[in-house]
């Protein structure tokens, strides 16, 4: 077949096809906007300029430490300003950056820092102790490197062979660095929690990292300098992508090393914070503040959040602070957030009741996502618009992962049809937005009936002194499975009893989806606020 007139005598040359890289977005901001704020911690202010000669110093250090582009840095650090450097610095130098959760025990670590074969780690001193343990579990010992924080008290203990500033110190601030040859290049790698068996590691690619940086920005309408506050921690999905949606924004990057609700409450006022994201038990905290510990605000607020569809009941709340709210949804196999509940003007005129419940749904496809659908997982048939079909969350798009790394079977199965199977189940409404129901392995059959556990915690949200609800499957002899519902009250709401929570989802429900226990405790949570539903479900079965 000819060529098209169109492609003759036009190839692709260095002056027209540049690999898409997010490490575009610092070097652009810096050289631009020098002097406009980029980091803020505690007292500590440093500007994009000191910013990018300190990444541009790590990326040069670490090459002069002999560790090799394609091989992995990991680093076990909260949001502190050397988490946010290290998502330049590291793939700065040809590298793949492994940001490790910090929640994990030393088995879990050890996993990963073998699996991922890594070179070095950046180590903040809370985690001395697991990290010591985890490298202890290793025949390759990777070089550590001590993050000394002044914000942490006490300061813990130092393991490393050498500190942070004194790595920079050996680093080069003209160093040059290394964009991708290939935006297929991997730039980070991320494991799954690994509830099922061992974590998978998601390996994310230049392109991806861009296309969903640059998505957070059109999804959010987020101006020029906005001023972000890291709720959400960096080593979930790389932060959502965000550490590189902010430099590409020239906006500020107002680290926190712990969430504690006063404490966002009085960053969000006085650093004038314009955007932060977070799980729903974020918002939660935000909303269950005491009355005295609340500020006003006199700057617009937004907020995303995912990880669990969130109760209308805290949206409406969070609203009624003054905070707008954006629900997004994605998984790590997609760079974070993919979805979002894009709003309608004509949603404006709704009661907050109703606007609230609009807003709980995962909606529609990011710009970079090329497509959604919500179909039969077998034969890829799409489900009715109704609003009632359920059928899986399917994606395909240049922000779908690379793979798992090692682990050619299952990144087959993730794939498999030319879609990311991402396991939840949901319903697609007529207006296009769709709305999960459930994970599949949460879903609770009751005498063949369908539960949706993400309804009934809904319903239990509903109840005034409810502060986090969850709900899972409990073995049932004559139904199979019967809904049991853990609950933790709102303090000094006063005594409420298993039977008022079961009589209100019966005034709300059918009685059939209304749980048969109600346990009144602690919710168990990973370090992003996900409720671990595992743990309660193995709870459950011992009731």
């Amino acid at each position: 077949m000819s060529q098209s007139i169109f492609e003759q005598g036009l190839p692709k040359t260095a002056a027209n096809h540049v690999p898409l890289s997010p490490l575009t977005f610092i070097e652009r901001t810096a050289s631009i906007y020098p002097d406009y704020p980029a980091v803020v911690y505690g007292e500590l202010r440093r500007d994009w300029g000191t910013t990018w000669e300190r990444c541009r110093r790590l990326a040069s250090a670490i090459e002069k430490r002999g560790i090799q582009p394609g091989e992995t840095v990991a680093a076990m650090l909260p949001n502190v300003p050397a988490m946010f450097e290290a998502h330049f610095g590291v793939p700065l130098a040809g590298c793949v950056l492994n940001t490790l959760n910090i929640r994990l025990d030393a088995e879990a670590i050890a996993y990963m820092l073998e699996h991922g074969e890594a070179r070095a780690i950046l180590v903040d001193p809370e985690f001395a102790d697991v990290i010591e343990e985890a490298v202890g579990k290793l025949d390759k010992k990777p070089l550590i490197i001590d993050v000394a924080d002044p914000e942490f008290v006490p300061e813990g203990r130092s393991i490393g062979e050498l500190e942070y500033e004194a790595l920079l110190a050996e680093g080069d601030p003209d160093y040059a660095y290394r964009l991708p040859e290939d935006e297929w290049q991997a730039i980070s790698l991320n494991y799954t929690s690994g509830t099922t068996g061992k974590p998978k590691g998601v390996v994310y690619h230049h392109r991806g990292a861009y296309l969903n940086a640059t998505s957070n920005i059109l999804v959010w309408a987020m101006p020029h300098h906005p001023v972000y506050l890291w709720t959400l921690p960096m080593f979930h999905c790389n932060g959502w992508c965000f550490p590189w949606t902010i430099a590409a924004a020239a906006g500020t990057n107002v680290c926190l090393r712990k969430v504690e609700a006063k404490r966002v409450m009085d960053l969000i006022a006085d650093e004038q914070v314009s955007h932060f994201s977070g799980a729903p038990i974020v918002l939660n905290g935000l909303v269950n503040l005491p009355g005295e510990q609340k500020r006003d605000f006199d700057h617009p607020v937004k907020v995303t959040t995912a990880g669990a569809a969130p109760p209308a009941s805290v949206i409406a709340g969070v609203e009624t602070l003054g905070i707008d709210v954006t629900h997004v949804y994605g998984l790590t196999e997609v760079y974070g957030p993919v979805t979002s509940c894009a709003w309608r003007a004509a949603w404006d005129e709704l009661p907050m009741e109703e606007r609230a419940k609009l807003k709980s749904r995962q909606g529609v496809r990011y710009h970079m996502l090329e497509a959604l659908c919500v179909a039969d997982p077998n034969t890829l048939e799409p489900v009715p618009k109704d609003g009632q079909t359920i059928g899986e969350i399917l994606m395909r798009g240049n922000n779908v992962m690379k793979g798992y790394l090692k682990n050619e079977a299952a990144t087959e199965q993730a794939l498999e049809g030319g879609w990311y199977h991402t396991g939840d189940l949901a319903v697609w409404h007529e207006d296009g937005y769709i709305e999960i129901k459930d994970r599949s392995k949460d879903i609770i059959i009751s005498g063949g009936e369908n539960i949706s556990t993400i309804e009934v915690e809904d319903c239990i949200y509903s109840h005034p002194a409810v502060e986090e609800a969850a709900v899972v499957a409990k073995p049932d002899e004559k139904w199979g499975e019967t809904p049991c519902a853990f609950v933790k009250l709102k303090v000094g709401y006063g005594e409420v009893t298993e039977q008022e929570i079961i009589d209100h989802c019966r005034q709300h429900l059918a009685t059939f989806k209304a749980p048969k226990t109600v346990i009144f405790t602690e919710l168990p949570k990973t370090s992003t606020g996900k409720i671990q539903k595992f743990v309660l479900r193995d709870e459950a079965r011992k009731q």
